[in-house]
């Protein structure tokens, strides 16, 4: 376990490290989505990235940084999708199998990506199994390495590779927003921010259906809530990371919630207006920004796009 406080000398080292197969994605703008905000927003695309989502940044940061003899016994993951798609991707690249453990109602597109890979694909029901402790069981069987999808310092400098793109294109920002699950990307992504422009004001955004930061935010403490039912299906955490909270408590201004009709329509926006396709969870960000939620004095804000993954048919629903 490498030293849990991260700082962005590991953001850095983790660009370098995941050079050869991250991309750096490109950062958009739009005139109408500037005129319907009231601010200029500068869209960093990781629904572009490899594999559809910003999630290769922290997976092969994490898959890079392990020996030989670790990547010869395999890893393991669990997650709804884009990290499962991740890990399978950058498990490829280093030619270490892997295992990744998906629940039963994971968007098929995701599930598909992620075989496609190469990966081994177990199933649980999201409701009544548990997914940690599956992937617990697999790793201690066969002796891989479980590959965190946001609790772990490897993961979080790689997430935080994305806020650093940003910056250095668009070093001018008043304000990031970011969309928080486990809160891997939240937390990366502050501590780049943070250190290339202090000044920066931070928020992150989560459904409103699902909002066990937001709440841990308000009680200054990890709470723990019910499985969400948001149609963001990446950001349906129950609780936030122990590493990534004091993380986001350090460097969050606030946290904000949209509706699920807010979603949806940035989904719809952001494919008949930027012509990008944007998964739901992808959509939570700008959908804040759009709908006005972020404070006054806010002129210039980042937003990342998370990830662009997402069934044809639950498409064709929004």
């Amino acid at each position: 376990m490498p030293d849990t406080d991260i700082n962005f000398e590991q953001v850095r080292q983790a660009a370098e490290r995941i050079r050869p197969i991250a991309k750096r994605t490109p950062v958009m703008t739009s005139a109408s989505f500037d005129a319907a905000a009231g601010v200029a927003a500068f869209f960093k695309c990781e629904n572009l990235q490899k594999g559809g989502a910003f999630k290769i940044r922290g997976a092969s940061n994490f898959i890079f940084s392990m020996s030989k003899e670790q990547l010869a016994k395999g890893v393991v993951a669990h997650s709804s999708g884009n990290h499962a798609q991740a890990v399978a991707i950058a498990a490829q690249f280093v030619g270490a199998p892997a295992t990744v453990v998906m629940p039963q109602d994971a968007p098929r597109s995701k599930m598909e990506g992620t075989r496609a890979r190469g990966a081994s694909i177990v199933t649980y029901d999201r409701f009544a199994g548990n997914r940690e402790g599956l992937a617990e069981q697999i790793a201690k069987e066969s002796g891989a390495t479980i590959v965190p999808p946001y609790d772990h310092p490897w993961t979080i400098a790689g997430q935080g590779t994305a806020a650093k793109e940003l910056l250095e294109e668009v070093p001018d920002l008043d304000a990031l927003a970011v969309c928080t699950g486990g809160g891997g990307l939240m937390a990366g992504s502050s501590i780049a921010a943070k250190h290339l422009r202090p000044s920066i004001r931070i928020f992150g955004i989560e459904p409103e259906l699902a909002s066990d930061t937001y709440q841990s935010f308000q009680k200054g403490e990890r709470v723990r809530i019910q499985i969400p039912s948001t149609i963001a299906d990446g950001l349906r955490s129950v609780s936030p990371g122990a590493l990534t909270f004091p993380i986001i408590q350090r460097n969050v201004e606030q946290m904000l919630l949209v509706s699920e009709e807010e979603i949806r329509e940035m989904v719809k926006f952001m494919l008949l207006r930027l012509k990008i396709l944007v998964e739901p969870s992808g959509a939570v960000a700008p959908a804040a920004v759009f709908f006005k939620k972020l404070p006054a004095g806010v002129k210039r804000v980042g937003v990342i796009i998370s990830g662009g993954n997402v069934d044809f048919e639950t498409l064709a629903s929004l």
